[in-house]
């Protein structure tokens, strides 16, 4: 406490410094989160020549998350202003002359049910704050031809403040002149504490590297999670980005450590106009930013779909040979081992690549008769998604659409998206709200990164941009994903089992499909039904689920090891994996109900067994005081199904002590 509370003073004397004989008192504000934990500081300073300057910095729990940093947009409308005969704005930089107008505060919190997702219920509880601000004079010439021909605009800052993090936005009101607005860039920075070291990755499908803010070579994508000397774990990352461009992280060229918010490009918007949220997120420990990652969807617009009935989340293995006779033969595999999809990998229409093929018909070159195979999975349950290109989505979309709904496929694979510009964010997001019109699921492949597009069309299931099996990442990097791709929402990392390219160990793949989330989750990437040879672990594959009622992440470290429980319904599912080294991991099982006993089957590497894939099965009876301690191979990992105890259940198998080596 007392430590707590020198924290504290010295964060006051150093923002009286910082602002000491700058700062225009009537902007100063101060937002704090619901328990009090989050302290953001905003305040405008007057430069020179009567130049202002948009600042913020922020706490937590006493502790300095971002130092000064500037906010503001970069705008120029020099050429709008023109043809609306609006006087030029003359500013080097346009919030130069951005007047404070006033402050609104509110508080929020509800509690809602999500389609599906990793908590069967989410709450939403903030703080905000909206600082308004107005450039140039109120408009004296009153309206002349339908608009108002004075130079004024308006500009708002909106904060929110949650427990789990802080988010800013930008929201341009509608001006009475009539302008567009021309966005150029981002003012929005995040100046770190010397010593600051950050997980920088140079695309959505890319490695990681831990480095520190200095000498990049070029921009980091977002989430960005850092480790900071004062032992706090930051995040940063964007909400809603549906019409906008895509943000990425540079390093300033000027202010030591600090990362500016780069957009792709310029955007065009008619206010009224949101930017997307900027998010910050901080944690004493590393695995309080999984636990506090709803934040990104709670930023995000309600469901706007009536019925959802369709959406059915579900596990998929992918047609390897494109053919009709294999495709039936993972339907049956699907149907035998408690899978939900098949899916029609690019190819099947003819070259994805190619603008002429046609994703209408089935190609020339391929032995499929899609009808037959709708029926044929139909009629064992199953459900089949297929891949199409953006190049045939942008000629093709509005005609494959109620031709794919007729057939009854249920979902579609959109493959190389061009993401990054505004025109691409925008036909995307639009193509996943025209899908849901014909009752069709997607999965975005590639580049991709979402932002809480999912709360508002939950047919978007889940969506690549991640380094994942396609590429046989190592552990290490495995490790590293919950900390910082999956902060922003499921990703499909395509987990393979039996492929020869696999550089981690069988499981350390099983336990894949509990650590990562993804509504839809492909199992079986390059394997085949084939390969199944009764390896009798494949049996978790069968039960596991891929959405949750509620998820708990009780130890983890990135690029060193994690552990996650899921829940679906009674059942616990429990997934944990090491880097590529060996590491003992305890899992306290405190998360079950309290005085129940409960049948835990274990699967953990064991070279002692005598199949191909060398994971061992035990089964015990374990109860919530129970501690189950994991030697884990290096690249290794281990998996646990648990289900409530019957009585006949105690004759069977033993229970385990209160600490178990395994």
């Amino acid at each position: 406490m007392k430590k707590y509370f020198i924290s504290l003073f010295s964060m006051f004397v150093l923002v009286a410094f910082v602002n000491a004989g700058t700062i225009i008192p009537e902007t100063q504000q101060k937002l704090t989160s619901p328990d009090g934990n989050y302290i953001f500081n905003f305040y405008q300073k007057e430069i020179v020549n009567g130049e202002k300057q948009m600042y913020y910095s922020l706490w937590f729990k006493g502790k300095n998350v971002i130092e000064e940093s500037e906010l503001g947009i970069l705008i120029e409308n020099q050429t709008f202003e023109s043809a609306l005969a609006v006087p030029n704005d003359t500013c080097k930089i346009w919030g130069e002359n951005l007047n404070f107008t006033g402050v609104q505060r509110s508080t929020f919190d509800e509690t809602w049910k999500p389609v599906y997702g990793e908590h069967s219920s989410i709450r939403n509880n903030y703080n905000e704050i909206i600082i308004s601000f107005r450039k140039g004079k109120a408009g004296t010439t009153g309206l002349s031809e339908g608009y108002d021909k004075n130079k004024s605009y308006f500009m708002n800052v909106v904060v929110r403040a949650y427990n789990e993090g802080v988010a800013v936005r930008y929201h341009f009101p509608e001006p009475g002149n009539g302008l567009f607005l021309h966005i150029t860039g981002e003012q929005t920075q995040f100046t770190m504490p010397e010593g600051t070291m950050a997980y920088y990755e140079p695309w959505a499908q890319g490695p990681y590297s831990l480095l520190p803010l200095k000498n990049w070579s070029g921009q980091s994508e977002r989430p960005l999670t850092m480790k900071l000397i004062n032992g706090l774990t930051v995040a940063l990352a964007e909400a809603q980005m549906t019409d906008y461009a895509r943000m990425k992280f540079s390093l300033n060229t000027t202010k030591p450590n600090t990362l500016q918010a780069t957009i792709y490009g310029s955007v065009d918007v008619i206010p009224a106009y949101s930017t997307p949220w900027r998010i910050i997120m901080a944690g004493e420990k590393s695995i309080d930013l999984i636990e506090n990652k709803d934040i990104i969807l709670n930023l995000n617009p309600d469901n706007q779909l009536r019925d959802v009935s369709w959406i059915t989340p579900g596990k998929v293995i992918r047609v390897a040979k494109m053919d009709q006779e294999n495709a039936k033969k993972c339907v049956d595999f699907a149907s035998e081992r408690g899978l939900q999809y098949i899916h029609l990998d690019a190819g099947w229409y003819g070259p994805e690549m190619k603008m002429s093929s046609d994703a209408t018909t089935v190609s020339d070159t391929k032995d499929f008769n899609i009808p037959e195979l709708v029926s044929y999975a139909a009629s064992k349950g199953i459900g089949l998604w297929v891949y199409v290109n953006q190049r045939a989505l942008i000629q093709q979309l509005d005609s494959i659409l109620p031709l794919y709904k007729k057939r009854g496929i249920k979902g579609i694979k959109f493959g190389f998206v061009q993401v990054g510009n505004q025109y691409w964010t925008t036909w995307l997001h639009e193509a996943v709200k025209k899908c849901a019109e014909y009752g069709l699921m997607v999965d975005i492949h590639d580049e991709y990164r979402p932002t809480g597009f999912s709360r508002t069309y939950p047919n978007l299931m889940t969506q690549e941009g991640i380094r994942g099996n396609e590429e046989f990442p190592d552990a290490t990097h495995n490790t590293i994903l919950p900390f910082t791709r999956y902060l922003a929402g499921a990703a499909d990392y395509t987990i393979c089992y039996y492929s020869s390219r696999l550089k981690n160990t069988h499981a350390h793949q099983l336990a894949l499909s509990v650590v990562y989330y993804s509504p839809i989750q492909f199992l079986y990437w390059y394997d085949q039904p084939s390969a199944y040879k009764g390896e009798p672990e494949i049996e978790f594959f069968d039960k596991v689920k891929t959405v949750w009622d509620d998820t708990k992440v009780p130890s983890g470290e990135p690029g060193e090891y994690i552990t996650t429980a899921r829940r679906s319904g009674e059942d616990w599912f429990v997934g944990t994996i090491t880097g590529n080294n060996p590491r003992t991991v305890n899992v306290p099982l405190s998360f079950l109900t309290k005085k129940q006993k409960y049948v835990a089957r274990i699967y953990a590497d064991d070279d002692n067994v005598t199949t191909k894939t060398k994971v061992g099965i035990s089964s015990f009876i374990v109860t919530s005081e129970t501690v189950l301690n994991f030697n884990l191979k290096a690249k290794g990992g281990a998996v646990v199904y648990i289900t409530p105890a019957k009585k006949e259940d105690s004759k069977f198998h033993k229970l385990i002590p209160v600490k178990k080596i395994l």
